[in-house]
């Protein structure tokens, strides 16, 4: 009698149990892992324009006319996140990061100079409802526990 050859039934079962376990272990750690490479793209050009804004004050004595091409402070681009300059005064700026796909979608991240109330430079950041991320007072979070 010749030898059968192929898998039994109990032993593909196994085989997708073992798959689905590690699939579920496996899936929301690279999806978290993703969204905080995706946060550093952020938040390194939120420093980066912090230090350009300072650079055209030093310039022009005023942030007013900064984050226009053709300036030293030209808003950064990113692939995951959208960048504006609401706030442009004399003494003082806001620049802010706003998630606009995929895993940081909702996600902002925000640089404030607010010299007349004399607090200087101030990080905050904000996220969406239900995402179980909580913000750090000291600096922007990039872990879901807020650490940075």
């Amino acid at each position: 009698m010749r030898a059968q050859k192929g898998f039994t039934l109990i032993e593909i079962m196994i085989v997708v149990g073992i798959v689905a376990i590690l699939s579920a272990i496996a899936i929301p750690s690279y999806s978290e892992y993703v969204r905080r490479a995706r946060i550093t793209e952020a938040t390194s050009a939120l420093g980066t324009m912090g230090l350009k804004m300072e650079q055209f004050f030093q310039d022009n004595r005023t942030y007013v006319g900064a984050c226009t091409a053709g300036t030293v402070a030209v808003l950064p681009t990113a692939p995951n996140f959208t960048f504006a300059c609401p706030v442009r005064t004399l003494t003082s700026y806001q620049i802010t990061a706003t998630g606009s796909t995929g895993t940081v979608a909702g996600f902002t991240y925000q640089l404030d100079m607010n010299n007349p109330v004399g607090t200087g430079l101030v990080r905050s950041a904000s996220f969406p409802a239900g995402s179980g991320w909580t913000n750090s007072p000291t600096c922007w979070a990039t872990k879901k526990d807020g650490s940075c």
